[in-house]
C-alpha cells in the first residue's frame, strides 16, 4: 500500500492489522540484535573468566608471580590494551546503531502521536457508548456497569498495564477531559503499586499519583487531591510543587468550601450530540436479532434488510479492491469536507469500469429497489473500514443544508441508502435509527436499505441515524446512494388484462410492490365491473414506463380505492399499499 494509506492507522482496523506485520519485521530486527550483544556479553565473560582465573591460579602461587617475565609481560598488556579495549569497545553502540536503523526505515508505517491518540479515545468511546466497567475493561473483559456479566466473552483475552492505562488518562487529562482521566488514571496507580517500573514504559508510579491528584483537585475532590499527594511526597519528598499543592488543599478544605468531599460523582462531559446520546446510546447497546431473509424492519422511515445480498467472495474481492485506496473517511463541514472525531474509519470509491464485481452489485441493487444506481443517478460504491472504537455518530445521509458539497456537486440530494456488510463482527457496530429507536446489528453479507426523503422531497427527520463503535471485530461496510435527478423505474412492459401484468427482470420494485399488493386488495373486494377502471390502469402504466410520477401515481391508487369503498374509513387501507 502507498504510504499516505499508513496515515491515521487508528481510523481502520486494515491498518492496525497491517501494524502487526510491521511489528513481526521489528521482532525481526531485535532478535539479531539480541543475538549480536548476546554474543558481545559472551566475549565480555570469556576475558572475565581467563582474568579471574589467573587471579585464582597463577597470582595466588607462594611464589611471586611476577618474577616470571611471561605473566609480567601479560599482565602489562592486558591493562593498557585488553582492558581498554573491552571497556572502550563501540560494539554495543554499533549494534544499537543498526537496530536504530532499522526502526527509522520502518518508521513511515508505524503508527504515530495522532494513532496513540485516537486508539486512546477509540476505548474511553467504548466505555461511555456500552457503559463498560474501567476496572473490566482493563482486565480484558467488557463488563457493563450495570450487569455484572459480560457483554461480550473473547476467546483470548488481553490485559491492559499500568502505563496503558496512564496513557489513556493522559490523552484525556491534557484535553481537560478529568471524568475520563480520573478513571484510568485510578486503574494505572493500582497496576503501578507494587510492580517494578520497566524500561519501555512511558509513566511511573510518581507520575500516575500526580495526574491523579491534579484531576480529582479539578473535578472538586479536594480530599482524595489531598491523600494522592502525600502519598506522592513518600516517593519524592523534595518535590517543591507538590509540597505547595499540599498546603492549598489542607487551606481549602480548612475553609469548609462546598464540592471538597469524597464522596463527589464524576460528570461525564457533554458532547456536541447531548440531545440524542442517551438514546443512540441505548440503541447500540440493544445486541438485537437476526432476522428472517428478508425482513421490513420499519414502516417510518421504511428500512428493510436483505440477507445473503452478496457472496462471501464478492465480499472477499471488494475488500482488496478498496484497500489501495482507502483514505480517512471525511464529513461535509458547510461548503467543504473535513475529517471529524465523530466519524472514525477509511473509506475508498470503486467505479463500475475498474472491477467487475461492482457492476453486478449495482444491477442488483437495481433489482430489489427498481432504482437507477448508474452514475450520475447515484454516487459510486463506498467501501468503509472502521477503526479502533470505530463509529459515525449521528448523522442524516442526505444534505440538510443548501451550502452541502452535494449540491455544489450537482448530483441531487441523497434519496435512499443501501448499506452492506461485508464482514462478520463479534460485538457492536450496530446501525441505530435514533428517532425511530430501533438498531439493527451487523448481519454478514446482508444489506440494509432506507429512504432518506419524503414523496415530496423534503428530509426524512426519521433516518437520523448512527454507527456504533465496534467493540470487537474488523467492520468493512460499503455503501451506494441514490440521488435525486429524476426518479426512474423498471417499467410495466404490457398489459394483457387488467389482472395479468407482464413485468421487467425488477419484479422487487417498490412501485410494482405495491400494483401487486392492489390487485391482491381489488380481486377480494369485487364491487365493481370490470371495465370501468381500466383507462386509468393505462395512465399508471404510461405513467411508470415514463418517469415515475410518485404524486400522480398515488393519486390514481386512491381515486380507485374510493370508487371501491367510498366510505372514509377506508382510505386508511392506502397506508398497507
Amino acid at each position: 500500500m502507498p504510504d499516505e494509506s499508513f496515515g491515521e492507522m487508528f481510523t481502520s482496523m486494515l491498518s492496525v492489522n497491517q501494524a502487526v506485520s510491521a511489528e513481526r519485521k521489528l521482532i525481526d530486527h531485535l532478535i539479531i540484535y539480541i543475538e549480536h550483544e548476546a554474543q558481545r556479553l559472551e566475549d565480555i565473560k570469556r576475558f572475565f573468566s581467563r582474568v579471574t582465573s589467573l587471579h585464582d591460579g597463577i597470582y595466588n602461587e607462594p611464589s611471586d608471580p611476577i618474577a616470571n617475565p611471561i605473566a609480567a609481560f601479560k599482565l602489562v598488556k592486558r591493562l593498557k590494551s585488553e582492558w581498554l579495549n573491552v571497556v572502550h569497545s563501540t560494539e554495543a553502540e554499533e549494534n544499537i546503531k543498526v537496530l536504530r536503523e532499522d526502526y527509522r526505515r520502518m518508521e513511515s508505517s508505524l503508527p504515530k502521536l495522532e494513532d496513540l491518540r485516537g486508539a486512546a479515545h477509540g476505548l474511553m468511546r467504548l466505555q461511555d457508548v456500552y457503559n463498560l466497567h474501567v476496572e473490566s475493561l482493563v482486565r480484558g473483559h467488557f463488563q457493563q456497569i450495570s450487569d455484572p456479566v459480560d457483554f461480550y466473552k473473547l476467546s483470548v483475552s488481553d490485559m491492559l498495564s499500568g502505563d496503558d492505562c496512564f496513557l489513556v488518562g493522559k490523552v484525556a487529562y491534557d484535553l481537560e477531559d478529568y471524568y475520563h482521566s480520573v478513571l484510568w488514571f485510578e486503574e494505572a496507580v493500582r497496576l503501578f503499586r507494587g510492580t517494578e517500573w520497566s524500561p519501555e514504559n512511558e509513566g511511573t508510579l510518581e507520575d500516575a499519583l500526580d495526574h491523579l491528584a491534579f484531576s480529582h483537585f479539578k473535578t472538586g475532590n479536594i480530599s482524595h487531591a489531598l491523600s494522592l499527594s502525600r502519598e506522592l511526597l513518600l516517593h519524592d519528598p523534595m518535590n517543591r510543587r507538590v509540597h505547595f499543592n499540599v498546603e492549598k488543599y489542607e487551606k481549602l478544605l480548612n475553609e469548609n468550601l462546598p464540592a471538597t468531599s469524597s464522596g463527589l460523582t464524576l460528570k461525564r462531559p457533554d458532547g456536541i450530540y447531548l440531545r440524542t446520546r442517551n438514546a443512540y446510546e441505548q440503541l447500540c447497546q440493544t445486541k438485537g436479532s437476526q432476522p428472517i431473509r428478508r425482513e421490513i424492519i420499519s414502516l417510518q422511515p421504511y428500512v428493510v434488510l436483505f440477507h445473503g445480498f452478496v457472496t462471501q467472495a464478492e465480499a472477499k474481492n471488494i475488500r482488496k479492491y478498496a484497500m489501495p485506496g482507502l483514505r480517512r473517511s471525511v464529513v461535509a463541514s458547510g461548503m467543504n469536507q473535513a475529517t471529524a472525531e465523530y466519524r472514525i474509519s477509511k473509506s475508498a470509491w470503486l467505479k463500475e469500469s475498474a472491477h467487475e464485481v461492482v457492476g453486478k452489485l449495482d444491477q442488483r441493487i437495481t433489482l430489489v429497489t427498481g432504482l437507477n444506481v448508474q452514475p450520475p443517478y447515484a454516487e459510486y460504491l463506498q467501501v468503509v473500514n472502521y477503526g479502533i472504537g470505530g463509529h459515525y455518530e449521528p448523522h442524516f445521509d442526505h444534505a440538510t443544508s443548501d451550502s452541502s458539497p452535494l449540491y455544489r456537486l450537482k448530483t441531487g440530494n441523497r434519496v435512499a441508502t443501501i448499506m452492506i456488510y461485508l464482514s462478520p463482527v463479534q460485538a457492536g457496530g450496530s446501525t441505530a435509527f435514533i428517532y425511530a429507536n430501533f438498531s439493527v446489528p451487523v448481519v454478514q453479507n446482508a444489506a440494509l436499505f432506507w429512504w432518506n426523503l419524503h414523496k415530496n422531497g423534503q428530509g426524512n427527520v426519521d433516518t437520523l441515524h448512527a454507527g456504533c463503535p465496534v467493540i470487537v471485530g474488523n467492520k468493512w461496510g460499503m455503501f451506494k446512494n441514490k440521488n435525486f435527478h429524476k426518479v426512474t423505474c423498471t417499467a410495466v412492459t404490457n398489459i394483457v388484462h387488467p389482472k395479468i401484468i407482464i413485468l421487467s427482470s425488477s419484479t422487487h420494485s417498490p412501485l410494482v410492490q405495491i400494483l401487486f399488493k392492489f390487485f391482491s386488495y381489488v380481486q377480494h373486494n369485487r364491487t365493481y365491473t370490470e371495465e370501468w377502471w381500466k383507462p386509468l390502469l393505462y395512465i399508471l402504466y404510461f405513467d411508470l414506463y415514463n418517469g415515475c410520477q410518485w404524486l400522480l401515481f398515488f393519486n390514481i391508487l386512491q381515486k380507485i380505492l374510493f370508487c371501491l369503498h367510498p366510505k372514509k374509513e377506508t382510505h386508511k387501507s392506502l397506508e398497507l399499499f
